[in-house]
């Protein structure tokens, strides 16, 4: 066996699928066996695995040891001359396992290797290079240095940055993403260490093969792509936590105590730093926007207030102090609570969302206005400025973040998105109705031959006018036809159009995904026809908000429902247990040996799409399809019906 393939995949079923297809195209002349192994995913990937690629050596760990733990079980059944441990989130070029093969043939004191890497817009990925994170480099680094001097070769050592990006050269340091290394090696390095379980292992391993007298390079004569942080999420306090921690795993293992503990100082030091960065990036994206809505609302109502008490008593009154102490506040957070249900802080701003919820807030307020004594009744009119006054506000609110860069609330584009496809006839049209039937709504500008020969009059251009068309029709992202276009040539094409800024796409054949990532901060976008149209985070919020309501409703009315209906005083607790986030109304029927995994992750119900009220058989495949439309299709009112039919079930 020439060459052992070995990837360990964590919930990215769609990148997984995208990569084990480029794979599988660059081990056509190579006698090679691919691993796979599964940390516990449950997103459906091992399912995807055994149907779509019946020749992946599958692991499907219970439990997710890590990731040295996992790449060590394939190493230990790999027998392959060369062994490569990729990362799922990548796509490589249907030679690159050949030239990476012949360098390592050539070259036998060659213990490990990596390529050029871009990220989803085709920007080289600093990362495929790297230098020993002693204590001054790391500083260097962390602090910034590295950040302001890039090519500095004494500030910008951790990423190399003196060293060209276009010529092979010996490095240190072997990104985990790609590591090509040689069995050979790895039979007197030893086999990755698990005492990282996840990042540091790549430094670790890197380090024991130059100790060993062997020497690492960094090989561009290849490229490949490599989405980043698929399994992760950079910006988490638990990404931070791990990764500066596998360094200090590595400091004591690998320096001198002297060294080991500036090390360890020094980290400590980046760790609590960049936790509070985390934290406090985290907290200014979610309250600014609600903290100012409050801030603003509050303090106009300060100002009017004793111009209207002027108005209504002729000077000779005014309200309690528990108006602006208790009512105020309370008319306020019920406004914000309906602003927040129907969508009003998320990252698209929509002013219509803003109009409705604050209806629905008003109308709440008005009613619990209605059921209040006399004495706490103060004013109707001014709940109806409030309104007034709550909707201009958090509109102009709105208006200012979407202006500061540094806030995720925006306004949507003026207009769609302009997508050109690169491909042919049969591929593009399959592609079209895969956009169609996700439910993205972009101007399709046109079609573009994957070569000179265009057919007839449906491409407008060829891949080699590809600047030109970009320039004249302002296109925003190009979606590529991995059957019709190689690999090697998607890569160059986004290499030479890096200097666009715009997004790329790659619709791999036979899948029903189209999958891109538009920088190396941001978790991997796709269009997707998966029926998950539950788990969209409007659906979310609407499932959260209606579990709330029907639950503070069967509470309130429990007794007479007791009384008329006489269900089981177990509804109370169902109706706590919901209203607390434990369970939800209506869940997924998981009675029987039905897999639940593909569907989209929501809580256990008390009811089921099945207490609809169907008298079919509960044959396995009615349960699974039943599961499956509610996921597909789910609505408010869906919710609503089912509860409503079942609901002498609630106190099951």
């Amino acid at each position: 066996m020439k060459l052992s393939i070995v990837i360990v995949n964590y919930n990215v079923k769609h990148f997984l699928e995208q990569c084990l297809i480029s794979v599988f195209k660059a081990v056509t002349n190579i006698n090679a066996e691919v691993f796979v192994i599964d940390n516990n995913s449950v997103d459906g990937s091992c399912s995807m695995i055994k149907e779509r690629f019946p020749n992946v050596k599958l692991i499907a760990n219970t439990d997710n040891h890590g990731f040295s733990y996992a790449n060590n079980q394939a190493l230990k059944q790999a027998t392959g001359q060369y062994i490569l441990l990729l990362n799922p989130d990548t796509v490589v070029e249907e030679d690159s396992f050949e030239k990476c093969i012949q360098f390592m043939d050539k070259n036998p004191d060659t213990g490990g290797l990596t390529v050029k890497m871009i990220d989803g817009k085709g920007n080289f990925l600093p990362e495929s290079k790297r230098a020993l994170p002693t204590p001054i480099v790391s500083f260097y680094k962390i602090f910034g240095l590295a950040r302001l001097f890039p090519k500095s070769k004494k500030f910008a050592k951790y990423y190399l940055g003196h060293l060209s990006n276009e010529e092979t050269n010996e490095i240190e340091i072997l990104p985990g993403a790609y590591m090509f290394l040689r069995k050979e090696t790895l039979e007197k390095t030893g086999f990755l260490d698990e005492d990282y379980f996840m990042y540091g292992e790549d430094i670790d391993l890197s380090y024991k093969i130059t100790k060993a007298g062997y020497k690492n390079y960094y090989y561009p004569e290849t490229t490949i792509i490599h989405y980043k942080g698929e399994s992760t999420k950079k910006g988490s306090l638990n990404y931070v936590f791990i990764f500066y921690n596998a360094m200090i795993i590595f400091a004591r293992k690998h320096f001198s105590d002297k060294n080991a503990r500036a090390f360890t100082i020094l980290i400590n030091i980046a760790i609590y730093f960049k936790a509070f960065l985390a934290i406090l990036s985290r907290f200014i994206k979610k309250a600014f926007l609600p903290v100012i809505d409050i801030t603003a609302i509050f303090s106009i109502y300060y100002f009017i207030k004793p111009i209207w008490e002027n108005y209504k008593f002729q000077g000779d009154g005014n309200y309690p102090k528990e108006f602006l102490l208790i009512a105020i506040p309370a008319y306020i957070l019920i406004w914000i609570a309906s602003i927040w249900f129907n969508g009003g802080y998320s990252k698209q701003i929509k002013i219509l969302q803003l109009l409705k919820a604050n209806v629905i807030g008003t109308l709440i307020i008005l009613i619990l206005y209605a059921l209040l004594p006399e004495s706490l009744r103060f004013s109707r009119a001014l709940i109806l400025i409030g309104a007034v006054i709550t909707l201009l506000v958090t509109s102009l609110n709105r208006l200012l973040v979407h202006f500061i860069s540094f806030l995720p609330q925006k306004f949507k584009r003026n207009r769609r998105l302009r997508i050109i496809i690169v491909g042919l006839i049969k591929e593009i049209s399959r592609v079209e109705n895969i956009i169609i039937e996700a439910e993205i709504k972009p101007h399709i500008i046109g079609k573009v031959a994957p070569s000179d020969q265009l057919q007839s009059d449906y491409h407008f251009g060829s891949i080699n006018r590809l600047e030109e068309i970009i320039q004249i029709h302002k296109i925003d992202e190009i979606v590529f036809c991995a059957k019709d276009i190689p690999s090697n040539q998607i890569i160059s094409t986004m290499l030479k159009l890096s200097v666009f800024n715009i997004d790329y796409k790659i619709a791999q054949p036979d899948t029903l995904s189209i999958i891109g990532s538009n920088s190396i901060e941001t978790a991997g976008e796709l269009y997707t026809v998966e029926l998950n149209l539950i788990s969209k985070t409007a659906n979310i919020r609407n499932k959260r908000f209606f579990d709330i309501a029907t639950s503070l409703f069967i509470l309130i009315f429990s007794p007479l429902i007791y009384l008329f209906l006489k269900i089981s005083f177990k509804l109370i607790n169902n109706s706590v247990r919901v209203l607390l986030g434990c369970k939800t109304w209506v869940g997924y029927y998981k009675k029987s040996d039905v897999n639940t995994l593909n569907l989209p992750k929501i809580k256990n119900g008390i009811l089921t799409p099945l207490d609809l009220g169907s008298k079919k058989e509960l044959t396995d495949s009615f349960i699974y399809n039943s599961n499956l439309v509610y996921a597909k299709n789910y609505t408010f009112w869906n919710d609503l019906n089912i509860l409503l039919k079942g609901f002498k079930q609630i106190g099951r």
